[in-house]
């Protein structure tokens, strides 16, 4: 008579290893993504017209005499030819090194150390009052009637189509300029990171929203929602402890891709709001033709979304376990 013993799987164990397996191939897509970043970058601002030697010598009011742009070409390796220049840079860029600025004459990491800080503040600001602006719009009013569902739908869509940069001036001029409740400019206070974290979170909010409440309506319909009803619990307890968290799986999907949107926002609302930030930097250094600085800033804007939609797919994942079966 044999026995056979099987094996006494951990379920959490394998979950966490299913997760695993899944982070390390979304982090093996993630570095041919900046990989492609990098190269297109590489030869976008190559095919600039105008010379990068003159942005390294002060630009063309500098008046630089030829023997200086040559040594200046020699320095940096200008010289070489597009492929040998193309193979040093991955090179360095393998190394951790990024170069240095050519408007600032500081290295490049130095510069996204500095001014990222103000970036990822907005940013997450943006994100957190985006988010808190869906849930009070969708939980309070999904379910209420044709009405009430009209009047929000509206208010959502027509938000979701407000540009980010015509709301940033019409929040400065009745807010800042009018009635003088919040600073024009700066980044050294949370008054002044009130104003640009609307301009962002508000269109944000509107197109999250779309998809949140359509969710949470077909929610609201399914029977373990009516048991929660029957055993006596309130609406919105039945709304926030039941039904939000299957009615939040699309909106978390999407939080990957307005992490991007927010960093792209973040370029124009720097800029309207004289903030620091590597959006401002961004804009500054293509008007320069500072191509590391470009390249430096265009890696972490990709790296930071990569990362993003990495830490949103784990998030919906451990969400909905369904997922991992699927995949499996």
């Amino acid at each position: 008579m044999t026995t056979t013993t099987h094996a006494v799987t951990d379920p959490r164990r394998e979950r966490l290893a299913a997760l695993g397996r899944r982070a390390a191939i979304r982090l093996g897509g993630g570095a041919l993504v900046l990989w492609a970043v990098a190269t297109l970058t590489f030869f976008a601002l190559r095919l600039m017209p105008g010379d990068p030697v003159l942005a390294i010598l002060g630009g063309p009011s500098a008046n630089p005499t030829p023997e200086a742009i040559e040594a200046a070409r020699v320095e940096f390796g200008l010289d070489q030819p597009l492929a040998v220049q193309y193979l040093l840079y991955l090179g360095r860029l393998l190394q951790g090194d990024l170069g240095v600025s050519y408007s600032q004459h500081l290295p490049v990491t130095r510069v996204l150390a500095e001014q990222g800080g103000a970036t990822l503040e907005l940013t997450i600001a943006a994100l957190a009052l985006a988010w808190l602006l869906v849930l009070l719009l969708t939980v309070v009013t999904a379910g209420r009637g044709r009405l009430v569902g009209g009047i929000a739908s509206l208010a959502e869509t027509l938000s979701a189509a407000l540009p980010h940069f015509w709301l940033g001036v019409v929040l400065l001029a009745v807010f800042a300029f009018g009635l003088r409740w919040f600073p024009p400019a700066g980044s050294d206070s949370f008054a002044s990171l009130v104003l640009p974290a609307f301009s962002l979170a508000i269109p944000l909010a509107g197109f999250i929203a779309q998809v949140t409440r359509e969710s949470l309506e077909l929610t609201l319909e399914q029977p373990f929602v009516l048991t929660a009803r029957t055993r006596g619990l309130s609406d919105l307890a039945v709304r926030f402890r039941h039904a939000l968290r299957h009615a939040l799986l699309p909106g978390v999907s999407l939080s990957g891709w307005a992490i991007g949107a927010l960093i792209s926002g973040a370029v124009v609302c720097e800029v309207i709001f004289s903030r620091k930030g590597i959006g401002r930097q961004l804009y500054q250094a293509v008007q320069a033709q500072d191509m590391p600085l470009v390249i430096g800033v265009s890696l972490v804007v990709a790296a930071g979304y990569v990362l993003a939609n990495i830490l949103v797919d784990l998030l919906y994942q451990w969400i909905d376990p369904r997922q991992q079966e699927a995949a499996a």
